[in-house]
């Protein structure tokens, strides 16, 4: 990389250079440095506007980046432990189908966990890739589901020999880490690929008080959310991949579905962020992990909440555990997840990450502060004297076993026809149903419905989660296959 290290932005330097230059702009966009848009302008500053530019050969492009934006890509690869890495400016949605969109076509499998973000399975949409799900064991008490054990990996690839891959949560929402490096070498004994959701393990690359990436764990691909836990802006990410992988075709896949007008924006941000933690990350995660360990002990000496930790590590499903997810049980002070959510933000002005039938998560990161920490402390000893009850029967259960009738993809292009929710039970779904977020589905395309999916989402719906996926926004009526 010649004279550059990780003290370097290249992007960021480009375009300050570009500002400096008071280039007249005859490009796009068009509101021409804010000047065409001048409330826009007033809204997110001059700075800002100067630098919403378009692809020019000063500035590279980002679907053939041969100087600044090659810099930038090389430093995040060094910093993240990658052979090569790719700026996504389409979320990590856009890194997620790229990985598998990279691995497989129609009609091959990959194995995975059904507690898998939407992306995973609209990638399958897109390339008509078979899921074989490792349904995740539960925690009976915090209704949430855990990680894929290794004897279940074992048993589906023994059973498929044929996947092309195998794809790993690491870690899920709720800090939840499966054994990966073990997954990735029994992938890697029979052929298979290993991809891994990374969107909410961005810190694991900068501390050795977490559990192990994704890249040191030997994974093909890994998708990691910058913008979560590392800094940058909302829907900028990266896509790592380990050598293995060939860059060239990696990046063909990625050019099929990312956007040509590269916001700079974004890009600036990730190479901002990239550099803010190589060159301080260890640090800054240290303390994230103190105010989490803080937090936890507070919230569970007010009594009836239970901020869960490693004390969940049992070796298999739950192999490792993320110490900076504060993750709290609610049902035993008589209210759910999503209520204590909703109570949160409308009585004291405090937005958490979400809320489920029987937890919430308050995302801890780098922007941080112990006096916010304190805050949400003292809010929720409030709700719990102000509004607790006493334990009532609540439904318990975030997941629900699927039954896969039909390839995502099949189900989502085949004939279908609405029908209302109460008489969907038996039929073929060819929508997806989600709360969000997280963004895992309760129903996939080509999954039947069940009785105990329509009460799940039923149940979901009169406690205020925000259902999204289905044509009927009110998720009153389901798409479902035609004649089956």
């Amino acid at each position: 990389m010649g004279e550059i290290s990780q003290e370097n932005a290249p992007i960021y330097e480009a375009l300050e250079r570009l500002r400096k230059m008071r280039v007249v702009p005859f490009d796009v966009p068009g509101h021409k440095r804010g000047r065409g848009n001048p409330e826009l302008a007033r809204l997110l500053g001059e700075k800002c506007m100067s630098m919403d530019v378009n692809s020019m050969k000063p500035l590279d492009n980002l679907c053939h980046p041969v100087s600044v934006i090659r810099q930038a890509e090389e430093l995040a690869a060094e910093a993240f432990g990658a052979a090569h890495a790719f700026l996504m400016v389409g979320g990590t949605t856009s890194a997620v189908q790229a990985m598998v969109l990279s691995v497989a076509k129609r009609g091959e499998k990959i194995i995975l966990p059904r507690n898998v973000h939407r992306s995973v399975i609209g990638a399958m949409v897109l390339c008509g890739a078979v899921p074989v799900y490792v349904n995740p064991q539960c925690n009976e008490r915090l209704g949430i589901p855990l990680g894929m054990t290794v004897e279940d990996v074992k048993k589906a690839i023994e059973e498929n020999p044929d996947a092309k891959a195998v794809l790993v949560n690491n870690p899920t929402y709720y800090g939840i880490c499966s054994d990966i490096k073990t997954i990735v070498k029994m992938a890697h004994d029979h052929g298979m690929y290993c991809l891994a959701d990374e969107a909410h393990g961005t810190h694991f690359y900068f501390s050795d008080q977490l559990p192990v990436s994704a890249m040191e764990a030997g994974a093909d691909m890994a998708a990691v959310s910058m913008h979560k836990s590392g800094g940058s802006l909302t829907q900028s990410s990266l896509l790592l991949l380990g050598p293995n992988m060939s860059e060239g075709y990696v990046r063909q896949i990625i050019n099929l579905t990312q956007t040509t007008s590269g916001s700079y924006l974004l890009l600036s941000s990730l190479d901002i962020s990239r550099r803010n933690l190589a060159l301080r990350g260890k640090e800054t995660f240290e303390k994230v992990r103190s105010y989490a360990k803080y937090a936890r002990a507070e919230i569970n000496d007010i009594g009836g909440y239970y901020a869960f930790c490693r004390e969940l590590i049992n070796g298999n499903s739950v192999y490792d555990f993320d110490v900076t997810k504060l993750a709290v049980h609610t049902l035993d002070v008589g209210l759910a997840g999503i209520e204590v959510y909703d109570l949160l933000r409308d009585e004291y002005d405090i937005q958490i990450e979400f809320g489920d039938f029987g937890n919430f998560l308050a995302y801890l990161s780098i922007g941080d502060r112990k006096q916010d920490i304190e805050r949400l402390v003292s809010a929720l000893a409030e709700i719990s004297r102000r509004f607790g009850k006493e334990k009532v029967n609540l439904m318990t259960q975030e997941y629900v076993d699927p039954q896969v009738a039909v390839s995502p993809q099949d189900a989502f292009y085949a004939d279908k026809e609405k029908v209302e929710l109460k008489d969907a039970p038996g039929r073929i779904s060819g929508e997806f149903v989600m709360c969000y977020p997280p963004g895992i589905p309760i129903l996939a395309p080509g999954e039947r419905v069940t009785q105990e999916i329509r009460e799940h989402i039923e149940y979901a719906r009169e406690k205020g989660c925000t259902l999204t996926g289905a044509e009927d926004l009110e998720i009153r009526h389901l798409n479902v296959l035609k004649g089956v």
